[in-house]
């Protein structure tokens, strides 16, 4: 199931972690202390930009009738609040931007362009989210309550409907994020949650009622005094934009947390955990994607989903160069760094969800060495001795070594297997000896 044991998992000492932690301390201190002038105007330019291209999209919208110049407003304000979405509203309510003293981008002051309330996005996301990444029964993201995408989520029969409830949620995402923060069922007993609970549901309300009342009838009217358009063609073409941001944000999200490689972990994890053991978490717990310039602009700079959970507070644009640096890390202590090509990436994201649509029984990995689920038991067949420092090279053997060797191991000669379970087998554990030679194929580039 779940990881219980981070550093056994990782194949790291105590000392190990600490020196991780060390580094990834000093990429942030180098950062912050080369923040100024560059970083402010990239920010300020970024939002004068949207701006503008969501009024060139209202602009069309008003002022012609034909198809081509609708379908063209609809697309530019798409783009408009994708990138308010994503590269704007996400980044300034993480506080990247609060260095600057700048009161209209701050995080405590910034509105998004989205059903839900600002304010109780920070507190899931930025709270609980990025402190809890990936433990199961505390980061409500693992799923959003309502998918099964880890198998230390018992298997339910509601969750058949996994694909449409994913399909759902994408097309309505920002509903999604609005209604996370509350939990309905509290509303109905007495005491201090109830109160809570119902505060948040007005607050949701008034937020929502805003968002609806300026995209569907606020705009629709205005544009309708205009010969080119009517109320209904700008209606829908609110509708459409706000689908595409959705369906995009759903997307880039997903391709973070849920490919191949980003793992799940157990709340003994959390007890007593240090720095360096915290950005160990992040690093195993996220998943990036392969993005040039225009691909990281429009995502937000989440492409580099690593390297955001690490530094959550740091300006986005600096992200890019952050990864080498972290790579580089990854590389010393023989650490996985997931990554792949978007559309890889979000299959394997709509992979598992199909495949755990599905009881158990059916699966054919372990709960412990499965695409979506992984955890330290995947090594118990593995000899001990396999990790620390190879004296031939002096390069240290670890998760990436580790997870070669019991992948290349187990290609050979197995027993026959009941379903839902992983063949024993039929040879005494590898030593070093036997997988030192091997080429490291599993360098989880996915």
């Amino acid at each position: 199931m779940a990881i219980s044991d981070i550093a056994a998992f990782a194949h790291l000492t105590d000392a190990d972690i600490e020196a991780l932690g060390v580094e990834l301390d000093s990429v942030r201190v180098d950062v912050e202390e080369s923040l100024g002038e560059r970083d402010a105007r990239y920010i300020r330019r970024t939002i004068v930009a949207q701006r503008v291209l969501e009024a060139v999209g209202r602009l069309m919208l008003a002022g012609s009738s034909k198809r081509p110049v609708w379908w063209a407003g609809t697309v530019t304000l798409a783009l408009a609040k994708i990138i308010e979405n994503m590269e704007i509203a996400h980044n300034v309510m993480h506080g990247q931007w609060n260095w600057m003293n700048d009161p209209e981008i701050h995080s405590s002051t910034w509105e998004w362009d989205m059903t839900g309330a600002s304010k109780h996005w920070r507190s899931t996301h930025n709270h609980q989210h990025h402190k809890y990444t990936n433990i199961v029964g505390m980061d409500n993201d693992i799923g959003y309550a309502i998918l099964r995408v880890t198998r230390d989520q018992p298997w339910k029969p509601y969750n058949v409907g996994n694909l449409l409830f994913n399909t759902i949620l994408a097309f309505g995402f920002e509903w999604g994020i609005g209604f996370q923060p509350i939990e309905l069922g509290k509303a109905l007993k007495a005491g201090p949650d109830r109160e809570t609970t119902v505060r948040q549901m007005l607050e949701l309300a008034v937020k929502a009622g805003r968002q609806v009342l300026k995209d569907y009838v606020a705009f629709p009217a205005l544009t309708s005094l205009s010969p080119g358009a009517t109320y209904k063609s700008t209606l829908k073409a609110n509708a459409v934009a706000n689908v595409i941001r959705n369906v995009w944000a759903d997307a880039v999200i997903f391709c973070g947390h849920f490919p191949d490689g980003a793992e799940k972990f157990t709340k003994t994890d959390m007890i007593a955990e240090s720095k360096g053991q915290w950005y160990l978490r992040q690093m195993l717990g996220s998943a990036n994607f392969e993005a040039g310039p225009a691909l990281r602009f429009m995502s937000g700079n989440l492409c580099h989903q690593i390297e955001h959970h690490l530094y959550p507070d740091l300006p986005s644009n600096r992200l890019h160069e952050i990864s080498v640096r972290v790579r580089e890390v990854c590389d010393k202590y023989d650490l996985p760094y997931t990554t792949g090509s978007f559309l890889v990436q979000y299959g394997k994201t709509w992979r598992t969800i199909a495949k755990l649509s599905l009881p158990d029984r059916y699966l054919r990995d372990t709960a412990d060495d499965a695409a979506e689920t992984r955890s330290e038991r995947m090594f118990a067949e593995l000899a001990p001795g396999y990790g620390g420092t190879d004296p031939a090279t002096g390069r240290h053997r670890g998760l990436k070594t580790a997870i070669a060797a019991v992948r290349r191991w187990r290609r050979g000669a197995v027993l026959p297997k009941p379903m839902g379970q992983t063949a024993a087998l039929s040879r005494p554990s590898p030593k070093w000896d036997d997988i030192q030679s091997a080429p490291e194929v599993f360098v989880l580039k996915r």
